[in-house]
């Protein structure tokens, strides 16, 4: 077979493999989905190096990408060995071809290939400055993105969002929003190119190993109108802007400080031992999961809060201070709240060691946590969640733990220890738990179940209260799960708190939680 390949055979090309150990400067890529454009698969390479020619054989699934060296070659093969790319849930996978160039002729597949080609380079070159060019003639991909945070059991703020995503391009604007009981952002790009060269790089990884993971898609917007600069929206072209009525979250700064790129993404210089391009440093830094890839952050599991403060010391940024353990909450109902009701409410955000209802002000309770992340995290998550009627008030407080009462003194039982419950959620490392954090919703997720148990005791149950139970359904493949619609999230809080570690017999407990879904 010849050293140079040409574009007008694509059976020439069949069983073109070369030895994983000998480089060079053609790259075989495999299994692409059917409706990928010339750009994307372009932008496979561009972290590496320049892309010099390409070949499309979209009748395989498949292409051939030319790089301008073999060291830029074997840098992206070496490194989609260890991250499998994916482009709209398809695994893409690549090794060496056995040509050492690619020759294209001028077929109408080629014409757009060149065509592709010629555009990015423009953009790379500084000749054209803004967008990408689709070969058909259409616009290219849109420079807004739209990113949805999956398990988010880590606080994840704008800063954390531009920080990563500012690695491949200037971020012009960002807005976050909370759609569908998930954390969402808005996010645009200098140009289409850029935004799409972040997308395939970020979609489906991990911030923090095991949660917060990043889906990524096209905006069908084309810009972002910004009006004020706070936590929760930014224009960096506009330092002049408003904060606007929001309030910057108490504590935010110590939250960025702790969770928010600059100590995450430096954790990792460029120019280590592989001479990975800035793109894959970035990735690592950022806790990305790279599994098999030395100094990754594959090990980066995060099971509780002890190992959330070991990796915060281990990459060299702080972890949040003991201060923030503790919570004030405010706007209680003081004829329905008891202890026990906060401990299991606040319990499916992090493990609760102590709950103190104030004895002179019932309206008014201190809440401490096992870490200050989980207090973090569940003041995210409830602050004006309606609770009996009264939507909570949630405040970081500035005592570092909850006193019990002195000996001989009475509370009337309004101080509870609950150091040592078998309710907490989040003592075994590696709970599957860690994955399964949502806001409040209406739909609550059911586990424990036993056989005999079947869905009428379950709909009954739940209404017992008098709520409304609107829909439920069994797990097809494990009945010991289920889902239950309620009325609404404030019912759907009530009876979490209360059907949470029900007995239904047969030495079954019920799990209550939050659930992502709807039925």
């Amino acid at each position: 077979m010849s050293s140079a390949a040409n574009g007008n055979d694509s059976k020439k090309f069949k069983g073109d493999i070369r030895s994983p150990g000998i480089p060079s400067r053609v790259i075989h890529v495999r299994k692409l989905p059917n409706d990928i454009n010339e750009a994307e698969v372009i932008s496979l390479g561009l972290p590496f190096g320049k892309v010099t020619n390409l070949l499309m054989l979209k009748g395989k699934n498949q292409a051939f990408l030319e790089m301008n060296s073999e060291e830029a070659a074997q840098t992206m093969v070496t490194y989609y060995s260890s991250v499998t790319p994916v482009i709209r849930n398809h695994p893409i996978f690549m090794q060496y071809s056995n040509h050492k160039e690619l020759k294209t002729d001028n077929s109408p597949n080629q014409v757009r290939a060149q065509a592709a080609l010629q555009a990015v380079n423009a953009v790379h070159t500084g000749s054209m400055t803004l967008g990408a060019i689709d070969p058909s003639g259409m616009a290219g991909p849109s420079p807004v993105l739209r990113v949805i945070v999956e398990n988010l059991f880590y606080p994840v703020t704008l800063d954390v969002l531009h920080q990563i995503f500012s690695k491949f391009g200037t971020v012009l604007k960002v807005i976050t929003f909370t759609k569908n009981n998930q954390f969402q952002a808005l996010l645009q790009f200098a140009d289409g190119l850029t935004a799409q060269h972040a997308k395939l790089a970020l979609d489906g990884q991990n911030i923090y190993n095991g949660c917060c993971t990043l889906r990524i898609s096209f905006s069908k917007l084309s810009s972002l109108n910004v009006k004020y600069n706070n936590d929760k929206s930014r224009d960096y072209t506009r330092p002049d802007l408003p904060t606007g009525d929001s309030q910057p979250a108490i504590e935010h700064h110590a939250l960025a400080a702790a969770f928010a790129a600059p100590g995450i993404i430096s954790a990792t210089p460029y120019g280590g031992a592989h001479a990975f391009p800035p793109a894959f440093a970035i990735q690592q830094a950022a806790g990305l999961t790279i599994p098999g890839v030395p100094g990754a952050l594959a090990s980066l599991a995060i099971p509780g809060a002890a190992a959330a403060a070991a990796a915060a010391s281990r990459l060299g940024f702080p972890s949040l201070p003991g201060t923030h353990c503790v919570m004030l909450v405010s706007n209680l109902n003081p004829e329905r709240v008891t202890p026990n009701c906060l401990f299991i409410l606040f319990g499916v955000y992090g493990d609760v060691l102590r709950v103190k209802i104030m004895f002179n002000k019932k309206e008014n309770a201190l809440i401490q946590m096992s870490d200050g992340t989980q207090a973090q995290l569940a003041m995210s998550h409830l602050n004006g969640q309606k609770l009996y009627g009264r939507p909570l008030r949630i405040t970081l407080s500035k005592h570092t733990t909850v006193q019990m009462p002195r000996e001989g003194h009475e509370d009337q039982g309004l101080t509870k220890d609950y150091s040592s419950s078998p309710l907490h959620r989040f003592k075994k490392p590696g709970s599957k738990n860690y994955s399964n954090i949502f806001p409040p919703s209406s739909t609550l997720h059911l586990s424990n179940i036993p056989p005999l148990v079947v869905e009428d005791d379950l709909k009954m149950l739940f209404a017992s209260n008098g709520a409304l139970v609107k829909n439920f359904k069994f797990f097809q493949k494990d009945r010991k799960m289920a889902l239950i619609q309620m009325g609404s999230v404030e019912e759907a809080i009530e009876s979490l708190i209360q059907f949470h570690n029900h007995d239904l017999g047969e030495n079954h407990h019920l799990r209550v939680s939050f659930s992502k879904s709807i039925i």
